[in-house]
């Protein structure tokens, strides 16, 4: 198989792995911008889970970058499942993630603010906005890298 877009080594993979790092920052700023996200446990799972999409999704994005300016991937088998099975981790940890996150800003909001401002529960939906896209791009990404795997 010549190219894979999206699959390790490309520089849409990259793009790919830059987007989900700008996104996962953005979802751990906007959660903690306040202090207050350590009295729920889903925020707290959140911030652990961005806190490990991100050195691995930078790590990913080097080794696309050397990959796409020396034009020469590296695709070796083994490499290939641990990232497979890395990403395939974070990405359904990240969906987890989200998902609590959401939920708990959803029911934050419909108990009428006495558990948190109209300020504050907007960046908390901000942050899971964030972790949503970091996620799609992390599901992307996995399905591409799987697919490249499968072809070996």
């Amino acid at each position: 198989m010549d190219e894979l877009p999206g699959a390790l080594g490309t520089s849409a993979s990259l793009a790919l792995r830059l987007g989900q790092a700008i996104f996962s920052i953005a979802s751990l700023l906007f959660m903690c911008l306040d202090v207050e996200f350590y009295s729920y446990t889903a925020f707290c799972f959140l911030v652990t889970i961005m806190g490990l999409v991100i050195p691995w999704s930078l790590t990913l994005a080097m080794v696309d970058a050397f990959s796409v300016f020396v034009k020469r991937p590296s695709r070796q088998p083994g490499i290939m499942s641990i990232v497979v099975m890395g990403d395939w981790v974070l990405c359904f940890l990240s969906l987890a993630a989200s998902c609590s996150s959401a939920g708990v800003t959803d029911l934050l909001m419909v108990s009428g603010g006495s558990f948190c401002s109209a300020k504050i529960c907007g960046r908390y939906q901000l942050s899971a906005a964030m972790a949503f896209l970091s996620w799609f791009l992390s599901l992307a990404s996995s399905l591409f890298n799987l697919w490249l795997l499968a072809s070996f």
